[in-house]
């Protein structure tokens, strides 16, 4: 089975403004994506996934009926459409709304207007969901690594986990908090530990700290998923706590990959 190109993929496109449909169009047209269904609420987006499977849902945040996190956590929710990948273009700035969109597991958040670097990226992150691409191990067996994956939010999780199968990890756990975390990683063992940072209970930055001053468990690489800038307060310190590697929301595919292929070498 050959990989799908850009030229391959299926795009839903869920924007009430004709003007800023026609704008998308000409930006996916000049990146090769031209098979593109377009409507302009919820309610019509819903119709058309009960018929057809898109690759990729592309949607404004505001719409008539509703606002698109709605769609996201329809989709999410929904086994047949799980998979299907989604991005969110909208002139938001407010981190608290666009929050919810990155622990959803959206592919990417796109500002308005978007430059052609930011949607080539999207897209391209887009492929790498679809296209299985089994990483090589020079020390592992990659579908013997034992991975814990930690988010309070399950469909951060399931993001998460899809990602690391597209790239052939299939042992994974999964944790709630640190605090469930914790307990897992006391009765059995793990190579790899996947963990957000903010999460009620115990957070990443506890958790991190307990697996690398802990003599049975300080060899275990972790990389910290989060949403949080890299050079805020409570990054700025973070791999004080022993952690490896931190990766941004959106968790993307090709980010992860170089980052796994580092951390799982020896």
């Amino acid at each position: 089975m050959h990989d799908i190109q850009l030229h391959d993929l299926h795009v839903l496109l869920i924007e009430p403004s004709d003007t800023q449909k026609k704008i998308i169009l000409k930006h996916l047209e000049a990146n090769l994506v031209t098979s593109v269904s377009t409507v302009s609420t919820i309610a019509e987006a819903q119709d058309y996934l009960a018929k057809d499977l898109p690759d990729l849902v592309i949607s404004a945040l505001h719409l008539s009926d509703g606002s698109s996190i709605d769609l996201v956590t329809y989709i999410k929710a929904d086994e047949r459409l799980a998979t299907i990948s989604y991005m969110l273009i909208s002139s938001e700035t407010r981190l608290e709304k666009l929050e919810e969109f990155k622990q959803a597991g959206v592919v990417a958040i796109l500002p308005k207007p978007f430059d052609e670097i930011h949607l080539k990226r999207a897209l391209n992150a887009t492929l790498q969901m679809i296209n299985q691409d089994e990483i090589e191990l020079d020390s592992f067996d990659v579908v013997s690594v034992r991975v814990l994956v930690v988010d309070d939010s399950m469909m951060a999780r399931n993001h998460i986990v899809r990602v690391l199968n597209g790239m052939g990890l299939t042992k994974i756990k999964q944790a709630e908090n640190g605090s469930q975390a914790l307990t897992m990683i006391k009765d059995e063992a793990f190579d790899l530990v996947v963990t957000d940072y903010n999460m009620p209970e115990m957070d990443g930055r506890e958790l991190s700290e307990f697996i690398r001053f802990n003599t049975e468990t300080s060899h275990i690489p972790i990389i910290m998923v989060t949403s949080e800038s890299q050079d805020s307060p409570h990054m700025s310190n973070i791999q004080q706590t022993g952690v490896n590697a931190l990766c941004d929301k959106p968790f993307e595919p090709a980010e992860v990959k170089h980052m796994l292929q580092a951390l799982l070498a020896d």
